[in-house]
């Protein structure tokens, strides 16, 4: 597949479209970036409209011509195509079904609540939205456990669909007055732990990059 064309329509600080850059990175796979504009804004090219008619939104990864969309889709998609290298999920069904779980876990409970009432509300919605963030910190650390990653010994899935809320870490930090170094020591060292890999450490923005943006974003837009 060495003359596969690869294209990912990103957008710099989208924890979903770094999620693909980790998978891409992980396997070696040579493709072309278009930033997109703010989404929020209507800045929506045509190409990311005819690729993603439906939602009309990033990432959207184009293989060959043809788009592949939503960011834990597209991570499996990347494992299923390069499969000779660096898999992701397990091979094991009920181990690959797990790691979907859990995914999807963070994608319902870590994904909402910070893109809604922590980062962008006040008052009882900031203080609704912060209270449960930390509970589903506190369900994922239980979960990690003792492991060095979520699947084990071995990153994979669940990792790559987590680790990139944690160049947001200091925005959920900063608007939510606490600290997950100080809750969330487990999380805090695997984070950590994940940022090692080369794959990581250049797909994930720098956090206070990320902290500006929201500040930015938040005076643009003002909140609810």
């Amino acid at each position: 597949m060495a003359d596969d064309e690869v294209i990912l329509l990103d957008y710099w600080v989208s924890m979903f479209g770094m999620r693909v850059r980790i998978a891409l990175a992980e396997k070696e796979i040579k493709y072309e970036s278009r930033e997109e504009g703010l989404l929020a804004l209507g800045n929506k090219s045509d190409l990311l409209l005819k690729m993603n008619p439906i939602y009309k939104q990033i990432p959207v990864l184009v293989h060959n011509g043809k788009p592949v969309c939503e960011s834990l889709n597209i991570v499996q998609y990347i494992d299923e195509i390069w499969n000779d290298r660096s898999p992701l999920l397990p091979s094991d069904p009920y181990q690959r079904a797990q790691a979907r779980f859990w995914a999807n876990f963070v994608d319902k409970k870590v994904t909402v609540p910070p893109r809604g009432g922590l980062l962008w509300g006040n008052g009882e919605e900031q203080e609704a939205a912060k209270n449960g963030l930390l509970e589903t910190f506190k369900i994922l650390e239980g979960e990690l456990g003792d492991r060095p990653y979520f699947g084990g010994e071995t990153f994979g899935f669940v990792d790559i669909s987590l680790v990139t809320f944690s160049c947001w870490f200091r925005a959920f930090e900063m608007f939510g007055k606490f600290s997950i170094e100080a809750e969330f020591p487990k999380i805090t060292e695997w984070a950590k732990r994940c940022m090692q890999r080369e794959s990581v450490a250049k797909s994930l923005q720098d956090p206070q990059k990320v902290y500006e943006f929201v500040v930015e974003y938040r005076e643009r837009l003002g909140p609810e």
